[in-house]
This record gives structure tokens, C-alpha cells and sequence, in this order.
């Protein structure tokens, strides 16, 4: 159960935020998830928002390896939410299921090709210590360059952030979604 009451529409804030409900609406289909918790700060949730529709729809970064990088973050910070919704996300992008089982159970990514082992190392080195090697940030680099890289990057850290907000205020993952393991 979630530590505070879900705005699940219009009716949970007030008349002049209705215009929020509405562009999360107008992205999600619904409220739920993240923004069930984030649209009680209604001006912070238009702004959050805003990175959604950019990575869905302006990104440099192709959607193949967004994915991989978004599971790769929302594993280390353990968000069971934010997990199921990205998983079937990552499927639509092409992501294959060895990638999500390999992620899934936190297994070495030696075995990925090059740039899906990069990105996930790069990913977890960023969640786990806020830094990534030096040889693993220029191998991403040099491939990509660096536009590429500060999107690849924001892309992870922003999940990260949506992972926060859904662990912080215990949103429970949609029953019918993938789900990670029992810590």
C-alpha cells in the first residue's frame, strides 16, 4: 500500500492543476506509477514529464539501447514498479529476453555483445558509486560520442529518479508485470 493516497485524476488536485492531469493523462493513457506520487507537486510533475516525451520522441539514443541502459539502472535501484513497466517497454524495443533475464538476475554482462555489456557496466558503475571508469566511459564515447552519452546518461539517472519516487512512497508494481526477484 502506498504511504500516501495515489492522485489517480482530476478530481485528487486542485482545478488549476487539472491541465497536468491531463498532459500525464495524454502521455500514459492514465495516472499511475511515478506520477500517481509525483502530481502531488503538480509544477514538478509538468516538468518531469517533459523528459518522458523527450526520450520517447527526440532521443539520439535508439530505443534498443535506452532500454538497455533504463532495466540496467531501475535493477540497481530494485524498483519493482518502474521494472514492469520498462520491461515491456525494452520487449517493444527489441531488447531480447536473454538481455532482461541477464539484467533481471544482476548477472555478468561479459557474455552481451560489446555495446549491450558497455552500457550495462557503465549503468551499474553510475548507480552503484555516481562515477563510471574511465575506460568504459571512453569506449561509450568513442563509439557514440559524447551528445549521445549525456542522453544515454540522463536517460539512466532519470529512471533512477523515477525509481526513488516509487520506492520512497512503496508504489506497488502492477500484478500482471514482470517481476524481479525477492530480495
Amino acid at each position: 500500500m502506498p504511504r500516501v493516497a495515489p492522485i489517480s485524476g482530476k478530481a485528487d488536485v486542485a482545478v488549476e492543476h487539472h491541465p497536468v492531469v491531463d498532459k500525464v493523462v495524454g502521455v500514459f493513457g492514465g495516472v499511475r506509477g511515478p506520477f500517481s506520487m509525483l502530481l502531488h507537486s503538480p509544477k514538478l510533475a509538468e516538468q518531469v514529464l517533459g523528459l518522458v516525451t523527450f526520450f520517447r520522441d527526440e532521443s539520439i539514443v535508439e530505443p534498443k539501447a535506452r532500454s538497455v541502459a533504463i532495466l540496467a539502472a531501475v535493477r540497481e535501484r530494485e524498483a519493482a514498479y518502474v521494472w514492469a513497466a520498462q520491461v515491456a517497454a525494452a520487449r517493444r524495443n527489441g531488447v531480447s529476453e536473454e538481455v532482461i533475464d541477464l539484467l533481471r538476475a544482476k548477472g555478468d554482462p561479459g557474455p552481451l555483445p560489446a555495446e549491450q555489456r558497455e552500457i550495462v557496466t557503465y549503468v551499474r558503475q553510475l548507480m552503484h558509486t555516481n562515477r563510471a571508469d574511465q575506460a568504459v566511459f571512453d569506449a561509450l564515447k568513442n563509439r557514440h560520442g559524447a551528445p549521445w552519452l549525456v542522453e544515454l546518461t540522463t536517460a539512466a539517472n532519470y529512471f533512477a529518479l523515477l525509481s526513488g519516487v516509487v520506492n520512497a512512497f512503496e508504489v506497488a508494481a502492477p500484478p500482471d508485470g514482470d517481476k524481479l526477484p525477492a530480495s
